[in-house]
């Protein structure tokens, strides 16, 4: 899998992001329409300026209408899309590259999702019609997978395995809490997760990422422009999209201790960016924590550690807040929430005031780094699709 890339033909000169959870007093129409006035507000962009939208929802939506409707475009180019849990993140692909192209000199990427009030338990959605020979596993079921294949494969006993596990579950409840926009501001003990019922094999209550609404976008121009909008514009690097054969339903010899989809969009988006060594040249990661042992297999597939050390080194506090390379600041999917169709645009937030030194004094990471990453995966384990992206504070 190859590219070529857009390094640092584009950049990011506005961004805006809801608060994510519960919100019963509020539309689809009305969270776009509050992430979009930041994001505007925050470029000194009108939405008369803007020359195309892309929107990303899963299920809160139908065509550009979804989108033009509560913000009332007058008769602007906007394509709505999906990509499972990686919507948001390919609408914000796709605006790039519109960009980059020359097709357009300013564009948005939106993402929203309304999923409290929408009848749906966990990210349950209907399938599209098929023959009955599907299997009918859900998300907390299939994920499950990943942590007795990981404990079985790398030697680690019960205890280990569930402290590991235990500690990510903590990590990123502490970091949700230091965030008011966070669905979960509340840390959690370890020993109330490691006790919390069981949901599915090894996982627990708290160690599944919450279901919520919400929304964020970003407002993207041609490199050359950035100073125009903003004196700290944000640089985009590497954009990466992987789409497996999902063939692990099917193969009885599959590997749950990685996601191959995961380790080929990483490596193609270092490719891009000229990164050589990611552990030590990235200042922070905001990753697809749909389930902790998620984060766990992660770290390994984007080579922040190496094989069979990620528990060991979740332990050690390397991927705290303050470790050497933090994960998931804001929280993460497990305390930040999943509204589908906004998630990957929440990623890019967290950047985005990250690496302008803009998020709050007692989260904001400072290790000298210029770098940061998103990344995505939908689907599940042996049938996933996965987004990578890297993005900085400079050129070069």
């Amino acid at each position: 899998m190859s590219s070529n890339g857009i390094k640092d033909r584009v950049a990011i000169v506005g961004m805006g992001c809801t608060s994510f959870g519960e919100h019963w007093d509020k539309s689809s129409d009305d969270l776009l329409v509050d992430a979009t006035e930041e994001c505007f507000n925050s470029s000194g962009i009108n939405k008369d300026d803007v020359d195309a939208f892309w929107l990303g929802t899963m299920a809160s939506g139908v065509s550009g209408l979804a989108l033009s409707g509560p913000l009332q475009l007058d008769y602007k180019p906007v394509t709505r899309l999906e990509n499972m849990c990686a919507t948001g993140s390919e609408a914000f692909r796709n605006a790039a590259y519109a960009v980059a192209s020359g097709a357009y000199d300013i564009v948005m990427a939106v993402g929203v999702e309304k999923l409290k009030d929408s009848g749906y338990s966990g990210l349950v959605v209907q399938d599209p019609p098929n023959d009955g020979t599907l299997p009918a596993m859900t998300p907390p079921a299939t994920f499950s997978l990943l942590a007795p294949a990981y404990q079985e494969k790398y030697g680690l006993t019960d205890e280990e395995l569930r402290d590991a596990l235990a500690h990510i579950a903590w990590k990123n409840h502490a970091n949700g809490a230091l965030n008011p926009r966070a669905q979960f501001q509340k840390e959690v003990g370890k020993d109330a997760i490691c006790q919390s019922p069981l949901v599915a094999g090894k996982l627990g209550i708290f160690d599944c990422s919450g279901v919520s609404d919400g929304s964020a976008c970003a407002i993207l121009v041609r490199e050359e422009d950035a100073h125009k909008y903003t004196d700290k514009p944000i640089y985009v690097k590497a954009l990466s999209f992987a789409s497996g054969p999902a063939t692990g339903g099917i193969d009885s010899t599959y590997d749950y201790t990685t996601f191959r989809e995961v380790v080929a969009s990483a490596k193609d988006a270092y490719k891009q960016a000229g990164v050589q060594n990611p552990r030590q040249e990235i200042a922070m990661a905001e990753v697809h924590d749909c389930f902790t042992p998620t984060e766990m297999v992660l770290m390994e597939d984007m080579q922040f550690c190496a094989r069979g050390t990620s528990w060991k080194e979740a332990l050690d506090g390397t991927f705290d807040l303050h470790g050497e390379l933090p994960i998931n600041p804001d929280g993460g999917l497990k305390s930040f929430g999943h509204p589908i169709g906004a998630s990957g645009l929440r990623m890019m937030f967290e950047n985005w005031l990250q690496l302008r030194g803009e998020a709050p004094s007692e989260r904001q990471i400072d290790n000298g780094k210029t770098l940061g990453m998103t990344h995505n995966l939908g689907g599940q384990p042996g049938a996933c699709v996965s987004f990578v992206s890297i993005v900085g504070a400079e050129k070069g």
